[in-house]
């Protein structure tokens, strides 16, 4: 029997609540591969998604909401076992702290203990262009292990909505989290 997997989503203020929005219905769509979603939000992220998108969507999913400021959440600690975070979208504030070990709030905590756990870490970084510093704490994180996947769509399904061409991303976050989605693949 496949083992379920524990799994924390990190939204911070970065542009891009689409992204977050079509992996959150994504997790759901694969709830039986899933044994627990753990949502953190920034008060920024929460922001952007009421202007991008319009109301408060994100919590309608049936996943537990943590604050950002809870490090009582059992995903502040390496022994709650959670297997992958994902944080989507992910601002280069929130990526810098976390390259440099500033565990300031949930989301940055989170990170922390999936990278010292040797868990998976998966950040879709959001704003472009990149600058030195950027860059350089994308070195770090990836020499720490984390996965970075920009937010570049692709545009071979010939995506048909702004939807679609989100999922052209969280597709492929979900599938670097190793988790079974049905999915358009190159070559189908």
């Amino acid at each position: 029997m496949e083992k379920k997997r524990k799994v924390v989503v990190g939204i911070t203020g970065a542009s891009g609540a689409i992204y977050a929005k079509v992996l959150l219905e994504q997790l759901k769509s694969i709830d039986s591969h899933i044994d627990e979603v753990g949502l953190v939000m920034s008060e920024n992220a929460k922001t952007v998604w009421e202007l991008e998108l319009g109301g408060k969507h994100y919590e309608q999913y049936g996943f537990r909401i943590y604050d950002k400021s809870d490090f009582m959440a059992p995903f502040a600690s390496g022994s709650a076992k959670y297997d992958t975070m994902i944080v989507c979208p992910c601002s280069m504030g929130t990526m810098s702290r976390i390259a440099n070990g500033v565990s300031n709030d949930l989301i940055t905590r989170a990170a922390d203990v999936v990278l010292k756990e040797r868990r998976k870490l998966i950040l879709v970084l959001r704003d472009t262009p990149y600058n030195l510093i950027h860059i350089n704490n994308m070195k770090i994180i990836t020499e720490a292990g984390g996965i970075l996947c920009p937010a570049s769509p692709s545009f071979y399904s010939k995506p048909q909505s702004f939807e679609d061409l989100a999922k052209t991303i969280t597709s492929r976050v979900i599938d670097l989290a190793e988790l079974d989605l049905d999915s358009f693949r190159w070559g189908s």
